[in-house]
């Protein structure tokens, strides 16, 4: 007889293995259930720390634009001031060299003066008399010395304020490169974004760096140089009318120097002509480049188009042949030439892309050329244009210098000075 066969170990009743299965569901459910929290507390802190990301870059990329705008704005208005500066500059420089010409034009007339003194210090007896001649001659000696120390007066006095407009400008330049450089650090700013690829932790980016200033003490700063270039091409402004002033009181037109400035004028009208003449014909000339540069870029990306469609099949081929069976997959002959194809084309499409990259970049160079050569040929078309206004009105150099008036300034800037009237007076 057969005996009944038992597994050793401990025997469990029914109910404890009811209750152990209840007891394994309890655990899992409870388990759900805290997962699901902590997949909910999970979602709700990734809903509200993207959404905190999103709007603190917001308002920080916003508050980037707005720093540019003010910054770009106080740039403008130095670029201005620069301008002004640089013209006024230009434009004193000229009126003091005007000055010294005239300076040096009283030595001939002092000459003339004192050589008719010595001249009539030969009379003899009788005639060695004190007539109104000498008088007016001695008077005339006496006003030129007065003329000369004057004019020499008014150019020191117009090379302090071209040291201090140069040094205003010096200011104002510095200040404004600065703001470039402060724009351009900001769109860089701006421009970075979670795939930048020069994006990095840095040590301590919180701190204060050495040199901060407060923003009110930016812009103080700003206002101070705008204000110093402003009173100084101010005063440089007074200081001109008053040297023209001057030598419109004291001085006559010389012909010669008259001639000498229309020959050159003249001479420089035939240069800007032939000058205009050559950028036209540069004009013309690239204008025929870009359309040829601009086809072959199309014929590039038709090129790279064809030769991206050949690698598609390439690619196909290669992938259909994966699925031969079993021995069948092999490397044969035809493997290794799609393999070189793919290769080939890929190497065709990236060569095509860079000959592209180079056209495009040359077309580029093409336009910014031709938008040079435009802008030149707007600029001595201008300049003839005023050119030819000052050889009209180089026509009123003919009157007296009794009925001359003196035109202020050279940058559309007048003052209240004296008219014939009181010049004769």
């Amino acid at each position: 007889m057969a005996s009944l066969s038992v597994k050793p170990g401990q025997r469990y009743t029914l109910p404890d293995w009811q209750n152990n299965s209840l007891l394994i569901s309890a655990n899992a459910e409870q388990q759900r259930y805290n997962s699901h929290q902590v997949r909910q507390g999970g979602r709700v802190l990734r809903n509200e720390t993207g959404n905190q990301a999103k709007w603190d870059e917001h308002k920080s990329r916003t508050q980037l634009k707005d720093r540019i705008a003010s910054v770009d704005k106080w740039r403008e208005a130095l670029a201005r001031c620069l301008t002004e500066i640089d013209s006024e500059i230009d434009a004193l420089t000229k009126v003091k060299q005007a000055a010294e010409n005239a300076l040096q034009a009283k030595n001939l007339c002092l000459d003339v003066a004192i050589e008719c003194l010595t001249l009539r210090e030969s009379r003899r007896d009788i005639d060695v008399v004190r007539d109104p001649v000498e008088e007016e001659l001695l008077k005339e000696v006496k006003v030129i010395e007065k003329t000369k120390k004057e004019l020499q007066q008014r150019v020191e006095d117009a090379f302090r304020q071209l040291c201090l407009l140069k040094e205003a400008r010096g200011l104002v330049d510095l200040d404004h490169r600065h703001k470039g450089e402060a724009i351009e650090l900001d769109q860089q700013c701006i421009s970075f974004s979670p795939t930048s690829g020069n994006i990095s932790f840095k040590v301590n980016p919180t701190r204060i760096p050495y040199g901060t200033t407060a923003l009110s003490e930016w812009e103080q700063n700003s206002r101070c140089n705008k204000e110093n270039a402003e009173r100084e091409i101010k005063a440089s402004i007074d200081l001109r009318g008053a040297i023209i002033l001057s030598i419109a009181q004291t001085n006559n037109e010389l012909d010669a120097q008259r001639t000498a400035t229309e020959f050159a004028l003249r001479k420089r009208m035939r240069d800007m002509e032939a000058a205009l003449n050559e950028l036209r014909w540069q004009e013309e000339n690239t204008l025929e480049e870009i359309a040829e540069m601009e086809e072959e870029i199309r014929q590039l990306e038709e090129d790279i188009r064809k030769r991206t469609l050949d690698l598609k099949v390439a690619h196909t081929r290669l992938e259909t042949r994966t699925y031969r069976p079993h021995i069948e997959l092999c490397r044969d002959q035809a493997q290794f030439g799609l393999t070189d194809e793919v290769q080939q084309l890929e190497g065709a499409i990236r060569a095509l892309q860079q000959k592209r990259t180079e056209s495009q970049d040359a077309l580029d160079a093409l336009y910014r050329q031709l938008h040079r050569i435009r802008t030149d040929i707007g600029y001595k078309t201008n300049s003839l244009q005023l050119d030819n206004k000052c050889m009209d009105t180089r026509r009123k150099l003919v009157v007296s210098v009794e009925k001359f008036e003196p035109e202020v300034d050279a940058v559309n800037r007048t003052r209240d000075l004296p008219r014939k009237s009181q010049l004769e007076l």
